[in-house]
C-alpha cells in the first residue's frame, strides 16, 4: 500500500469523526466515524462549504458557527489549534454535543486548510426546537421579531470583516430606519407597531439567502449584511429591503397600514474598522432622511 492509502485507512478506522476543509471552508474529506456520529454520508457533504452543509454547528451561547465564530475559519487564518464544545445537527434532526479539536494543515509552508476531529460528548441528544430555547434563547435574537439582534449582527459583521481582510470577500452593509415609527406607534398603538415589525421580519426571511444576515438593530431599525461579488451589487440589496418594507401591510380596524424607510448602503474599504463601516451606513441613512425619506442613499465611493 502507498503511504496515502495507509493514512486514509487509519483515519477511516478512527473512532473520532474527522473532516478536512480547504481555505474556502469546502469539505474535502469526511471519514466513516463522522458518518456514524452525524448520520451524513461523505457523498452528501464532500464538495460543499460549511455554510452549505446541513451540520449547522452552534456553540453553547447559541451562535451559529457556520456564520460567525467558526473555529475552522479562524484556524485557517492564524494557524492556531482550537478545542471547543459545540452542538452538531444529526441527519435525523436532533442535536449532539461534541468535543472538537481543530488544527491547521500546511503545504509548502502555507496553510491550505484545517482538520476537525470530533467525538460525541454526551449520551444526551437535544431536539432542535429545545436547543433553540435552551441554548440560543433570546440572547442572540430579538424578542419581538425573532430576527438576529444587535449583538448577533455585530458578531456576524466582525466575522464578515475578517473574511474581507483575509480573503477579499466583499459584502454590503444596509442600514434601514422606519420613518416616523415613534409617531406610528403613538397614533395606532404599540400592538400595531409590533405587528408591523413582525410582518416586515416575515418578508425579510422569505427573501434572505443563507449567506446573508438581516436583523433588528434597535426600535424601527433593521440592518442587512449581504455577500456580494462587486460593489455595484450593493444597491440591489438596499432596494430589495426598501421594497420589502414599503410593501408590508398591517390591518388596523378597517384600515390597511404601511410604513416607509430611509436606507443607507455601503461596503467595507481597506482601511475600515467595523465601527467605521456602521457609522458610514448610518450617516448615509440619515442623508436619505434629510433628502425626503423613503429613499436609498448609496455610498458614492463604492468600488466597481
Amino acid at each position: 500500500m502507498e503511504a496515502n492509502e495507509i493514512y486514509r485507512s487509519i483515519v477511516d478506522n478512527m473512532t473520532d469523526g474527522a473532516y478536512f476543509v480547504d481555505r474556502d471552508r469546502k469539505i474535502q474529506f469526511w471519514n466513516k466515524a463522522a458518518e456514524e456520529i452525524t448520520g451524513y454520508a461523505a457523498e452528501e457533504l464532500v464538495g460543499k462549504s460549511c455554510p452549505e452543509s446541513m451540520l449547522h454547528h452552534v456553540d453553547e451561547t447559541g451562535r451559529q458557527l457556520c456564520q460567525e465564530g467558526c473555529p475552522l475559519f479562524a484556524t485557517c487564518i492564524d494557524g492556531k489549534q482550537r478545542k471547543e464544545r459545540v452542538f452538531v445537527r444529526h441527519k435525523d434532526g436532533y442535536r449532539l454535543p461534541v468535543r472538537v479539536n481543530v488544527y491547521p494543515i500546511y503545504e509548502g509552508g502555507e496553510i491550505v486548510g484545517s482538520v476537525e476531529l470530533f467525538t460525541n460528548d454526551s449520551p444526551v441528544v437535544y431536539e432542535d426546537t429545545k436547543l433553540e430555547e435552551t441554548v440560543a434563547g433570546t440572547a442572540m435574537h430579538d424578542r419581538i421579531t425573532g430576527l438576529p439582534n444587535r449583538p448577533y449582527i455585530e458578531s456576524f459583521l466582525g466575522f464578515k470583516m475578517s473574511e474581507y481582510r483575509h480573503f477579499g470577500k466583499m459584502f454590503a452593509l444596509v442600514f434601514a430606519e422606519l420613518d416616523d415609527f415613534d409617531a406610528f406607534t403613538k397614533r395606532y398603538g404599540a400592538k400595531a407597531g409590533s405587528a408591523m415589525l413582525i410582518n416586515i421580519s416575515e418578508g425579510i426571511r422569505k427573501n434572505m439567502r443563507k449567506t446573508d444576515l438581516i436583523g433588528r438593530w434597535d426600535g424601527g431599525q433593521f440592518v442587512g449584511v449581504y455577500s456580494i461579488l462587486k460593489g455595484f451589487d450593493a444597491p440591489i440589496f438596499a432596494e430589495r429591503m426598501r421594497n420589502t418594507i414599503v410593501n408590508t401591510e398591517v390591518e388596523h380596524g378597517s384600515d390597511i397600514l404601511h410604513v416607509i424607510a430611509s436606507i443607507g448602503v455601503t461596503v467595507p474599504k481597506a482601511s475600515d474598522s467595523m465601527p467605521n463601516v456602521i457609522r458610514r451606513a448610518i450617516k448615509l441613512m440619515n442623508t436619505s432622511k434629510e433628502n425626503g425619506t423613503g429613499i436609498v442613499t448609496v455610498d458614492p465611493k463604492l468600488p466597481k
